[in-house]
């Protein structure tokens, strides 16, 4: 292996805005920015989700964030503050610059990720079984 996913996120990290959660949370009420989930489904429902974040499944995001794709959700093409997350950080590290990389000019990512904002003591909203 010549690259391995630490190398890639390590990368990833030298090229976005990585927020702590404090930070994160001052972020949280502001009308023009926008949480982004990208655990899947069973970590929603397992531990919750960061409150009125918009769920898109990493598999998704490419996909969802070009207006060209059939699949491009509307959210990503608003002139806001994206701020993505994950369960540790790794995975919105990379979809942070995937994003960036795609010309989404205001992107961000929760370091620690959904785990540093629940040892932050931050609010959790229970999301259910569907």
């Amino acid at each position: 292996m010549t690259l391995s996913v630490m190398d890639m996120v390590a990368a990833a990290e030298t090229e976005i805005v990585t927020l702590k959660a404090p930070e994160a949370a001052a972020l949280h009420d502001a009308p023009e920015v926008r949480f982004i989930d990208l655990r899947d489904r069973r970590e929603l429902e397992r531990d919750g989700r960061i409150p009125g974040a918009f769920h898109c499944p990493r598999g998704m995001l490419e996909f969802w964030i070009d207006p060209a794709s059939p699949y491009h959700k509307t959210i990503f093409a608003e002139n806001v503050q994206f701020v993505f997350y994950c369960a540790s950080g790794w995975r919105s590290a990379l979809s942070a610059k995937t994003a960036q990389d795609m010309g989404l000019d205001r992107v961000s990512h929760l370091g620690g990720g959904f785990g540093a904002w629940r040892e932050a003591g931050l609010p959790v909203e229970v999301v259910p079984a569907k």
